[in-house]
């Protein structure tokens, strides 16, 4: 490897670094705020703020990978700037247009490196802290967890605790349902066994019922059934999924699949993190571009803010479609490849000179 190859890949990784710390600090502070006023009035040990803090911290860190990039490069630049450095490099021969593709093609990298090793790890993570949460919220009465048997949900009443399997979803019914309801000291008390149950609402409408109880058995045509749980409910328990693994997403699609559930969330999760080394480039020539195009300008904050201000452009253009994708309006991919592919031609026009500025 050239000499000047890697002195630009070193000092663009030091910027990266030294931003990512920078906002791994302001995340993690932030964030030790938040824990704190959650566990105010709930006894624990005194350093579990922080511990669910450092926990909760790498994966949003990683949703804010395309910002740190961006001033990272922007970093990069005022430091060639501020020494003459550039200058150097003009006379030496070497183009804007290849300090370009090297710190680009060096963002490609460390965005699949992040997928694979950083997001791993921040999933993991954030796998434990929610787990941990959820031993301290009142939601630790039930449970709802999607298998290749199916939908299992725990569901504790006052009286009551139900265990409750389905084979599928379709719209707000739940198909062939079979319930267990026991007695707090896990007594037997009844089944239920349904093919069809709408859960619209609280109070489930269990359709055709055949209800076994001490040795015998009866049917109801509709028989009312209340639960913590309904449609949107149940929903929303699976929308995280910054806490699995791409694996375990893959596995996740499967098992929706086989429930007849909706996979848009999942799929539209791993279409994001698929095209994330590209976003991360895009980001990094986006910098540069106006680095190049500000280079003249005294003030370093103001060339940060022009480039805070476009990202956040963008960020709210990726939401909009990630939005209509989900409501499943277009397609997840058009969703997600439709924006990026846009910017990148966008980035594309804008570089085409950059040896001139």
């Amino acid at each position: 490897m050239k000499t000047y190859i890697k002195f630009i890949i070193i000092s663009f990784l030091k910027s990266f670094l030294f931003v990512s710390l920078i906002f791994l600090s302001i995340v993690i502070i932030l964030n030790v705020l938040t824990e704190i006023e959650f566990f105010k009035e709930i006894k624990t040990k005194p350093y579990m703020s922080i511990y669910t803090s450092l926990l909760n911290s790498p994966s949003l860190l990683f949703e804010m990978f395309p910002f740190i990039f961006l001033v990272s490069t922007q970093s990069f630049f005022i430091n060639l700037f501020n020494n003459n450095q550039i200058q150097i490099f003009k006379y030496s021969g070497l183009k804007n247009s290849k300090i370009l593709s090297i710190i680009s093609l060096t963002s490609f990298v460390a965005g699949i490196l992040i997928i694979i090793f950083f997001y791993s790890f921040s999933s993991s993570l954030k796998n434990i802290y929610l787990e941990i949460k959820n031993k301290y919220t009142t939601d630790d009465k039930y449970l709802a967890v999607i298998t290749n048997n199916g939908l299992w949900i725990k569901d504790s009443t006052p009286n009551k605790i139900n265990i409750i399997h389905a084979s599928k979803i379709d719209n707000n019914y739940l198909i062939d349902t079979f319930i267990s309801q026991f007695s707090h000291n896990f007594q037997i008390l009844r089944h239920i066994k349904s093919s069809k149950v709408d859960i619209s609402n609280n109070n489930w409408i269990i359709y055709d019922a055949n209800i076994f109880s001490n040795d015998t058995s009866e049917k109801s045509k509709t028989f009312e059934f209340y639960s913590n749980f309904d449609y949107e409910k149940i929903q929303s328990l699976f929308s995280n999924l910054s806490s699995l693994s791409i694996i375990k997403l893959y596995e996740l699609i499967e098992n929706y699949k086989l429930l007849n559930y909706s996979t848009t969330e999942v799929e539209l999760q791993l279409q994001k993190i698929l095209s994330y080394p590209f976003y991360l480039m895009v980001m990094t020539i986006l910098s540069s571009i106006i680095m190049f195009n500000t280079k003249k300008f005294n003030s370093n904050i103001l060339k940060i803010s022009i480039g805070l201000f476009f990202s956040v452009i963008i960020y709210y253009i990726n939401n909009f479609f990630m939005v209509l994708g989900k409501s499943e309006k277009i397609p997840i991919m058009i969703s997600i490849w439709v924006p990026l592919i846009f910017l990148i031609i966008i980035v594309s026009v804008f570089s085409y000179k950059i040896n001139e500025k």
